[in-house]
C-alpha cells in the first residue's frame, strides 16, 4: 500500500546555528539515524519549505531519493503558512485516498510509524496525534484524552492545575478528509484545526514510549566494526558509526555520538558531546558538553567545554581552550576563547 508523508521543514533553523548555516535543519544528524519512513511503505515524502530553502535542500534530497528509493518533492510557501496552511498547499500531492503522516522536522524519537498507523486504522477516525509524557506539564500545552480508548477531549495550554501530563510530540497521521477543514492561508493546526476535530470526536492520542532518545543510543551502538585502538574505554551510552576510527587510550562516553568517517587520534577524551561526520580530532584533546560540526579539524591538547559549538569546516589550532564558544563555519581559531562568545 502506497503512503505519503509531509515534513514541515519551514525556515532556516536559526536556533540550531551555527550548525544550520551550511546545512538545513532536517539534514543535521541526530544519533546517526535519518527518519525511517520507507520501511513502513511511504513512497513519497513532501517537504513543506519556505522560499529559497528548496535550493539548499535539493542536492542532498536527490541523493536521499537514490539511497532509499523513495520520491521526494517540495511544496514551496511564498509566505509563512503556519503549521496547517502547508497541508492545504500540498493537498494535490497528498491525494484523497490514503492516510498520510505529518511530521515536524525537528522531532527526535525512534519513530514508531508502523505501530502508529495500525492504531490509526483500528480506531477509524480522522486523525491521530503522537503524545509524550513530561515531568512538568504546566510548561506546555497538555493533551487531555480518555486513557481507555485514546479519544482526545481537549487541549489545555500551560495548565495551572493538573489535567494530565501528555503533550503533542509533533507527529500525526491524518485522513485526506482533514484537508477540507484547512484554508489555503496561514493557519495553526494545533489551535484552529485540532479543536474542531476534537469537537467531532475525530482525534485520538497515540502514546510514545518514554526514553526514546536514550534507547536509540543504546540500541544503535555499532562499534563492533569500528577501528578501536588498544587501551580505550567506552562508557555507555555511546553511538559510534562503523566507518569511524578511534586511536589508542581514548576515553569515550557517556552520552556521546560519533558520526561517519570521524577520526580520533590517541588519547582523545569525549563525553556528553556529538561529533558530526568527517571530523578529525588530534592527540590528547578533551571534548566535554559540546557539539563539533562536520569536517572540522581539532588540534592536539585542546580543551573544548561548556556547550561549545563548532560550525562546519572549522579548524582549531593546538593547545587552545574553548569555553562556550560558538564558532561560525569555515573559521580557523588560533587563540583560546576562555568565556562564552560568538566567533564570526
Amino acid at each position: 500500500m502506497k503512503m505519503k508523508a509531509l515534513i514541515l521543514v519551514g525556515g532556516y533553523g536559526t536556533r540550531l546555528r551555527p550548525l544550520t548555516i551550511t546545512q538545513p535543519k532536517p539534514l543535521v544528524e541526530f544519533a546517526n539515524k535519518p527518519m525511517a519512513l520507507a520501511a513502513v511503505g511511504v513512497d513519497t515524502v513532501i517537504l513543506a519549505v519556505t522560499a529559497r530553502i528548496e535550493d539548499l535542500l535539493a542536492g542532498e534530497m536527490r541523493k536521499e531519493e537514490q539511497r532509499i528509493g523513495i520520491r521526494i518533492v517540495f511544496s514551496v510557501e511564498d509566505e509563512p503558512m503556519g503549521t496547517a496552511g502547508p497541508l492545504a498547499l500540498a493537498s494535490d500531492l497528498l491525494g484523497d485516498t490514503e492516510p498520510f503522516f505529518v511530521l515536524n522536522s525537528d522531532v527526535i524519537c525512534t519513530f514508531p510509524f508502523a505501530e502508529m498507523m495500525d492504531y490509526h486504522r483500528k480506531h477509524g477516525r480522522q486523525g491521530t496525534i503522537a503524545v509524550t509524557k513530561v515531568d512538568e506539564p504546566s510548561k506546555y500545552g497538555v493533551v487531555v484524552f480518555e486513557e481507555t480508548n485514546g479519544r482526545i477531549d481537549r487541549f489545555v495550554e500551560k495548565p495551572q492545575e493538573y489535567v494530565g501530563n501528555k503533550i503533542n510530540a509533533g507527529l500525526y497521521i491524518l485522513n485526506p478528509s482533514v484537508l477540507q477543514l484547512i484554508p489555503r492561508q496561514p493557519c495553526s493546526i494545533e489551535k484552529e484545526i485540532f479543536p474542531k476535530m476534537c469537537s467531532a470526536s475525530s482525534l485520538y492520542a497515540f502514546v510514545l514510549q518514554q526514553k526514546v532518545v536514550k534507547s536509540a543510543l543504546e540500541n544503535g551502538v555499532n562499534s563492533s566494526s569500528t577501528t578501536i585502538g588498544e587501551g580505550c574505554t567506552i562508557n555507555q551510552p555511546v553511538m559510534i558509526d562503523p566507518s569511524a576510527s578511534i586511536g589508542a587510550n581514548c576515553i569515550i562516553g557517556p552520552n556521546v555520538c560519533i558520526g561517519a568517517a570521524v577520526r580520533l587520534l590517541d588519547g582523545v577524551c569525549i563525553r556528553d558531546s556529538t561529533i558530526l561526520s568527517g571530523t578529525v580530532i588530534r592527540r590528547s584533546t578533551l571534548i566535554h558538553s559540546s557539539i563539533v560540526g562536520r569536517k572540522c579539524v581539532i588540534g592536539s591538547h585542546v580543551h573544548m567545554v561548556n556547550t561549545s559549538v563548532l560550525g562546519e569546516d572549522v579548524v582549531i589550532k593546538d593547545e587552545l581552550y574553548l569555553s562556550g564558544a560558538r564558532v561560525l563555519p569555515h573559521k580557523s581559531i588560533g587563540e583560546s576563547v576562555p568565556e562564552p562568545a560568538i566567533i564570526m
